[in-house]
């Protein structure tokens, strides 16, 4: 399968957080999947390590929007680049070209691509998929959510969103 990772661009080597992400990328590869990420650095270069090293296919999907307003390249480990000009264009690169998605913490833009994602979803828009959502972090932003805007959130929206408690479930939840 085809799996996107979201993911912040702070973490750095070494980190707890770049040492998750470099592992998932690692299980996912081991598993034969195509690895996407947003292909840059942080979350997205250490996925993309893990992929690579494990000897699996890795896609950075990049945009000159962002090259633009920071002077970055796509990272090393990426070895496919899918470019697009927009930031729009990008992000329905990264939901558009996975079988299913797998978020770790971030900050604005994950959030961005988790609530795109799932919106999609829901208003079927996209056929569903798997989106997965890990560590604790999100859910209990999420069950805050849902308790504070419980007439808005049906059963069959909250039901478009998995949960685990780490990489390795998120990776034995993929069907």
């Amino acid at each position: 399968m085809n799996i996107t990772v979201f993911g912040g661009s702070q973490p750095k080597e070494g980190s707890d957080a770049y040492e998750e992400a470099c592992e998932l990328g690692k299980l996912l590869a081991e598993r034969g999947h195509t690895v996407l990420t947003g292909g840059y650095m942080g979350t997205m270069e250490a996925v993309s390590r893990g992929a690579h090293e494990a000897g699996g296919h890795v896609v950075g999907v990049t945009c000159e929007s962002i090259e633009t307003w920071r002077p970055v390249k796509m990272n090393q480990w990426a070895k496919e680049e899918r470019r697009t000009k927009t930031l729009i264009e990008r992000l329905q690169g990264l939901i558009n070209g996975c079988d299913a998605a797998i978020a770790l913490a971030g900050g604005a833009g994950t959030l961005a691509e988790v609530a795109l994602m799932w919106n999609l979803m829901s208003t079927q828009a996209m056929p569903p998929r798997p989106l997965t959502l890990v560590g604790s972090g999100w859910q209990s932003t999420f069950d805050r959510f849902f308790n504070a805007f419980d007439i808005y959130m049906p059963d069959q929206q909250r039901d478009l969103l998995y949960f685990a408690g780490d990489v390795k479930t998120a990776v034995k939840k993929l069907k």
